[in-house]
C-alpha cells in the first residue's frame, strides 16, 4: 500500500507513461502497461504468445461504424491498454496521497448557447420524430472551460475529488495516456459479460436534486412523470434489442431501482441473459447505448451525424476491461464513457445530452443539460458543491432509505403493471411451440426490434432467420413458411427510400404468391397502402406510446412506435381483401388479416405490449392457417 501512490507520481511525472485507476467495489486498482492503437474492436489483443491477457480499451463513438451506422470520423483512437501489472489498493487510503488543491477554471461555459440547443431540440423533435425517423434522440453540448496547472495532475486532483464526493458510480475512473486524458464516474454499465452471463444496465430519467437534497415528495413527483417512464420504457426496448441479437435466451428485465449520485438520481431496470460470443463480438453489436444515442439506433447515428456539430470522441463510447477467466477465455465490464471530463493542455471538456421525445420541452432539455454539466463540475470541485444536497447518513445511504419509502415503492413497482410479462420471465426456448417444424423470414428494415420478434417467434417454435432489407433475396423471401416484413423508421410514401421500395417489394411478392406473410409497423403501412387505404401522419406521434386496441374480437394491450397510421373511415371493417379493426373514433387501422396475411400498427414484441405475446400468436396462427 505504501509504494502504490508513490508509484503513480512517478507515473504521472512521466508524460510518456500511461496507466489507468478504477475505483469499483470499493476499492482502487492501478493498471499498467504497453499502450497500443486498432482499428476495430475484433482487433483488440485479448491472446499474445503467452496466451490470454487483460486489456483496457478506450472505445471512441466512431467505432459504431463497425455495425454500418454513420459518425463522423474524427480520428479519436480506439486506445488498449496491454496490462502488466494490476495493483490493488483500498480507496480511502488512496485518495489521502494524491493531489487536492482546488483547481479554479477560467472563461468556462457551453459551445452552444441555450437558445441555440433549444432551437436544434426544436428542429429534432418537429423534423425527426415529427417525421418517423425514431421514437427518441439525444444531442449532445459541451462544456469547457480553461484551468492552469498539469494536465496530469488535474486528473489526479478531480479522481480524488471523486473518490470523495461522488456517490452511487459505477465506475470512477482516470485514464491518462499521451494525448489523451480522462477522468469520470459513469453511473451505467451498458454490458458486463462473466461467465457466459451478460447484462445490461439501461438508466433513464434524470432527476436534479434540489438544495437539501432529495425528499419523498420531491421524488414522488419526478416518478410520476410521464415523460420520464416513457424515456425508461424506450430505452428498455432498444436494450432489449441487443439482448435479443446476443444472448440465446433474449434478456430477461428486471427493476426498476434507483440510480442515485451526489447531485442526480436516475431510474434503471437490469437486463439479464446467456451469451456464448467473444466479448469482442458482444461489445460490437452492443455499441452503443440507446440512453446516450437514441431509437431505433441505426437512425439516431444518422440523426446525430444531422445535428451535431462535432464529433462526440469518446463520449457516449466505453471504456472495457476485458479480463481473463477461468474457462480460458475473457470477461467484460464495459461502462458508458458518460459523466466523464477530458483533458487536453489546459483545456476542459465535459460533454452533455438530453433525450429529445415527442413531448419535449426545449428549455427543459436545456435545464436538463446544465443539471448534468454541474453533477459532473461539482463532484470534482470545478465548481462550488451543494453540500446541503451532498449531506447524507453514511449508514444508511439515502437511495435505499428512498426505495424502501413505501410511497416511492409503491411508484416504482407501479411501472410494471404496464409491460409485458414475457420479457419479466425466463427466457430459454424450449423444444417444440405451436409452430414446430415451419420457418420463418424476418426483413429487417433497419429496426432492430426484428431481434426481439424473433425471439418471440421461436418461442413460438418457428425456426427463424433474420436478413437486412439490403441483402435478403428473393429466394429467401420465397423458400420461408412465413415471412415477417418488419419495422423500420421513415415516410412509408416516400418513393424514393431505396428501403421503402424494397420492402413494397417483399410485401407484394408474398401477396402475389398468397404465401404467408406477417407484418409490422411500418410494414402494415406499406400493406395497407397496397390495399389502397390512405396513409397520413398522426397529429401527435406515438412513440412509446401503450394502447389497449381491438383486435379482430379481443382487446389488445400494445406499445406503439409510429408516426404514420393508415385510416379508414370510422366504422369501416373491410376494405377490398382485409378484415379490418380500427379506432371507433378515428378510423385509424390497428391491424388487417385476409387470407394467409395479417397485419399489426403496434409492436407486439415492445415491453410495452402486456398482450403482445399472445396477439403474435393469435396472428402468427391466422397467416399460416
Amino acid at each position: 500500500m505504501t509504494a502504490l501512490p508513490d508509484r503513480i507520481r512517478e507515473l504521472a511525472a512521466d508524460p510518456e507513461a500511461s496507466f489507468v485507476l478504477i475505483a469499483r467495489d470499493g476499492g482502487v486498482e492501478l493498471l499498467t502497461g504497453e499502450l497500443v492503437d486498432v482499428e476495430a474492436l475484433a482487433d483488440i489483443p485479448l491472446h499474445g504468445e503467452d496466451g490470454p491477457r487483460e486489456v483496457f480499451a478506450m472505445v471512441p463513438y466512431r467505432q459504431v461504424r463497425e455495425r454500418g451506422f454513420a459518425a463522423q470520423d474524427d480520428g479519436t483512437p480506439l486506445r488498449c491498454l496491454v496490462v502488466a501489472e494490476h495493483e490493488r489498493t483500498d480507496a480511502a487510503g488512496l485518495a489521502s496521497a494524491l493531489p487536492s488543491a482546488r483547481i479554479p477554471l477560467h472563461d468556462g461555459g457551453f459551445d452552444i448557447s441555450d437558445e441555440e440547443y433549444a432551437e436544434i431540440v426544436q428542429r429534432v423533435i418537429a423534423e425527426e420524430i415529427g417525421r418517423g425517423e425514431g421514437a427518441n434522440f439525444v444531442i449532445r453540448r459541451d462544456y469547457v472551460a480553461s484551468f492552469e496547472g498539469d494536465d496530469r495532475t488535474a486528473a489526479l486532483t478531480w479522481f480524488r475529488a471523486l473518490l470523495e464526493h461522488e456517490r452511487g458510480a459505477y465506475w470512477t475512473f482516470a485514464v491518462i495516456t499521451p494525448g489523451h486524458i480522462a477522468v469520470g464516474a459513469s453511473p451505467e454499465a451498458h454490458v458486463v459479460a462473466r461467465g457466459g452471463m451478460v447484462t445490461m444496465n439501461p438508466i433513464s430519467g434524470t432527476f436534479r436534486h434540489p438544495a437539501g437534497g432529495a425528499t419523498r415528495e420531491t421524488l414522488g413527483e419526478f416518478l410520476s412523470s410521464t415523460k420520464e417512464t416513457e424515456e425508461l420504457f424506450m430505452v428498455v426496448d432498444e436494450e432489449l434489442k441487443m439482448m435479443s441479437q446476443v444472448c440465446s435466451d433474449g434478456g430477461r428485465i428486471t427493476g426498476p431501482h434507483l440510480k442515485e449520485m451526489s447531485r442526480l438520481t436516475h431510474t434503471e431496470y437490469m437486463l439479464r441473459g446467456r451469451s456464448r460470443l467473444d466479448p469482442r463480438e458482444i461489445l460490437r453489436e452492443t455499441m452503443f447505448a440507446p440512453t446516450v444515442t437514441g431509437s431505433p439506433m441505426q437512425n439516431a447515428c444518422t440523426v446525430i451525424q444531422r445535428h451535431e456539430r462535432a464529433p462526440r470522441g469518446y463520449y457516449s463510447g466505453v471504456a472495457a476491461l476485458f479480463t481473463p477467466n477461468a474457462a480460458g477465455g475473457h470477461d467484460l465490464d464495459a461502462p458508458i464513457l458518460i459523466r466523464t471530463v477530458y483533458l487536453d493542455r489546459g483545456r476542459l471538456r465535459v460533454s452533455v445530452g438530453a433525450t429529445l421525445v415527442r413531448h419535449s420541452d426545449p428549455f427543459g432539455e436545456v435545464s436538463e443539460t446544465h443539471g448534468k454539466a454541474a453533477g459532473v463540475l461539482g463532484a470534482i470541485g470545478a465548481i462550488e458543491r451543494d453540500l446541503a444536497a451532498e449531506a447524507r447518513d453514511d449508514d444508511a445511504p439515502a437511495p435505499a432509505v428512498l426505495a424502501d419509502d413505501p410511497e416511492i415503492a409503491a411508484l416504482l413497482a407501479s411501472r410494471n403493471t404496464r409491460l409485458a410479462d414475457f420479457w419479466m420471465q425466463p427466457q430459454d426456448v424450449q423444444p417444440g411451440g405451436r409452430f414446430a417444424g415451419s420457418t420463418a423470414l424476418v426483413v429487417d428494415a433497419e429496426d432492430r426490434f426484428t431481434t426481439m420478434l424473433a425471439h418471440q417467434l421461436r418461442h413460438l417454435g418457428l425456426d427463424v432467420t433474420i436478413a437486412p432489407w439490403s441483402e435478403v433475396s428473393d429466394d429467401q423471401i420465397d423458400a420461408a413458411d412465413l415471412v415477417v416484413s418488419g419495422p423500420g423508421p421513415g415516410d412509408p410514401r416516400d418513393g424514393s427510400s431505396p428501403r421503402i421500395v424494397r420492402m413494397q417489394q417483399v410485401v407484394a411478392r408474398r401477396r402475389a404468391a398468397g404465401a404467408p406473410l406477417l407484418t409490422v409497423c411500418l410494414s402494415h403501412q406499406i400493406l395497407a397502402d397496397s390495399l389502397g387505404i390512405d396513409l397520413v401522419p398522426l397529429d401527435s406521434p406515438y412513440q412509446g406510446v401503450q394502447k389497449t386496441i381491438p383486435v379482430f374480437g379481443e382487446d389488445a394491450s400494445v406499445g406503439f412506435y409510429n408516426t404514420f397510421t393508415a385510416r379508414v373511415a370510422p366504422g369501416t371493417t373491410r376494405v377490398d381483401a382485409a378484415e379490418v379493426a380500427a379506432d371507433a373514433a378515428t378510423g385509424d387501422v390497428y391491424a388487417l388479416r385476409g387470407e394467409r396475411f395479417a397485419s399489426i400498427q403496434g409492436h407486439l414484441e415492445s415491453i410495452l405490449s402486456r398482450d403482445g405475446y399472445a396477439t403474435l400468436e393469435r396472428l402468427v396462427a391466422h397467416a399460416l392457417r
